[in-house]
């Protein structure tokens, strides 16, 4: 990594050295990740690796209805296919642990009692219709509707009163009767007024922590020194803050409040943000369609952020080079499939003919194209294949219908109805016939195929290069649409091809 003056850094490390740079990542395993999840979890390894420090994957699963053991497996397995890899964390280990939030309970459950111990929190006994009440009554005065501190400060009677009543409280942060300020790495300044910041809960009346509590003393005990997350989590920040200083002050963890970058929203159809539920955010989609994980991560990075104004297809090596927090960009982001798709077409090109060949082959597997694993004479053919179509494909899974009429059965092989209802007609018999008769005794080259094709059917026939061809490339492909022509029956040899012309041939109704 090409050394950049410290001072230019100074800004964003706040003293650190580069190698103490700690991030987070802290999906919860509820189901598939979706794009701007990833988004979040690229910007945090790219900063990471950008400085040499560390990504700590922590997992929020504490919401035990809707977390599964399959859901966390496969959130671990997406990250290892993107190349996301983790320093600490589940399957890795670190000094830590655990990264799990369910199997750290103890551990909230003590710094609460800290917390409660040093009068940085208190036992709030209010109802929920009491809690309503005075909050309409907020509204319609025009004040400050949240909450007004009601149990800031009982008495011992008072709080007597409400336990003989059978009252369970809930455990409440004592926000700091100040403005909130601080510099976000992606926004600038901001500032939170004290009268919008009421004390939030950190714990339920059943005793159960919330995420305002968890997620601020993991980031204290881990020593997080960045939170790089989403904008939609900019709401929560002054009150984080806050439960930093007063865990700093209680002797909870290094004592450091985290420097905050809050990531634009990623943008779907009709200028809303991009949901989990509409098509194309989830990781999943990409993943069956064939994308290239370098190719998917080169395009969320340019959500929200750019390697240089007039370039757009990088590695991420080169990110990890050029990576720069203080260049993300505040304003929204929108996703384009299209553009996606574009990025992922490119990083295709990019790879080198062997790599190309082996990525295929799972998706021609999962359709039975080919076994799992091909034999030596699959394997020549697929890659003496790849020429033809890797300047034509734009995700993986196209691999199927440009090349699987090279490996099919014969015995399995049939045209696409389509396909053969709109070419295979007209002069598409003497086409065949003349095309049989052309190919019987020809060298089997690419060469000699193509002069002996234009011969019979163009000079011979009198015919137009697509009427020509168009029933040969149905015949042999069984599709409109194939890798080039003359290389494909290179490919599929003199036997198949000529069976293949023969069978469409003898399928033409009876002139």
């Amino acid at each position: 990594m090409t050394e950049r003056p410290a001072s230019s850094d100074n800004d964003v490390l706040g003293g650190l050295e580069p190698n103490q740079v700690r991030v987070r990542f802290p999906p919860s395993p509820t189901g598939l990740l979706t794009v701007g999840n990833i988004r979040s979890a690229l910007f945090n390894w790219a900063f990471a690796r950008h400085y040499g420090g560390k990504l700590v994957l922590r997992i929020e699963d504490t919401d035990q209805s809707r977390n599964t053991p399959e859901a966390l497996a496969y959130t671990l397995e997406s990250l290892r296919w993107l190349g996301l890899n983790w320093d600490e964390g589940p399957e890795v280990g670190g000094e830590y642990g655990p990264y799990l939030q369910s199997e750290r309970m103890d551990l909230y459950a003590d710094v609460v009692e800290k917390l409660l111990a040093a009068g940085k929190a208190y036992h709030c006994y209010c109802s929920q219709e009491e809690l309503d009440q005075r909050r309409e009554a907020a509204r319609t005065a025009g004040q400050h509707s949240g909450y007004d501190g009601h149990c800031r400060n009982l008495s011992d009677e008072q709080v007597n009163a409400y336990v003989e009543e059978g009252r369970r409280p809930v455990v409440r942060l004592r926000m700091p009767d100040r403005p909130i300020v601080f510099e976000d790495l992606v926004r600038g300044e901001i500032t939170f007024l004290p009268e919008n910041l009421g004390d939030y809960v950190l714990v339920r009346a059943n005793g159960y922590p919330l995420y305002p509590l968890v997620n601020p003393v993991d980031d204290a005990l881990m020593e997080i020194t960045h939170v790089l997350r989403g904008e939609d989590l900019l709401p929560s920040t002054p009150r984080q803050i806050a439960l930093y200083e007063a865990l700093a002050e209680i002797g909870v963890g290094g004592g450091r409040t985290p420097r905050f970058g809050h990531l634009p929203f990623v943008m779907g159809e009709g200028n809303k943000k991009l949901s989990k539920r509409d098509p194309g955010s989830g990781l999943g989609e990409y993943m069956e369609r064939g994308f290239l994980p370098e190719g998917l991560l080169n395009y969320l990075a340019l959500l929200g952020w750019s390697i240089a104004e007039d370039r757009d297809v990088f590695t991420m090596a080169e990110m990890i080079e050029a990576f720069d927090i203080r260049k993300v960009n505040a304003n929204a982001a929108r996703f384009d499939p299209k553009k996606c798709e574009a990025i992922n077409a490119a990083h295709m090109r990019m790879l080198p003919a062997d790599d190309f060949a082996t990525r295929m082959i799972p998706f021609l597997a999962k359709e039975g194209v080919l076994p799992a694993e091909p034999s030596a004479d699959q394997l020549d053919v697929l890659r003496a294949a790849v020429p033809l179509v890797q300047e034509r494909m734009n995700t993986l899974s196209e691999s199927v219908d440009m090349l699987g009429f090279l490996f099919v059965d014969e015995a399995a092989f049939t045209l696409d109805p389509d396909a053969a209802g709109k070419v295979l007609t007209g002069d598409a018999g003497a086409v065949l016939e003349a095309s049989v008769k052309a190919l019987a005794d020809v060298e089997w080259t690419t060469e000699a195929i193509e002069a002996a094709l234009r011969t019979s059917l163009i000079d011979g026939l009198g015919l137009k290069p697509k009427n020509a061809f168009g029933p040969v490339r149905v015949a042999i492909s069984g599709r409109r649409i194939s890798p080039p022509l003359f290389e494909s029956l290179e490919l599929l040899g003199r036997e198949k091809s000529l069976h293949r012309l023969e069978q469409a041939r003898a399928s033409l109704p009876a002139e």
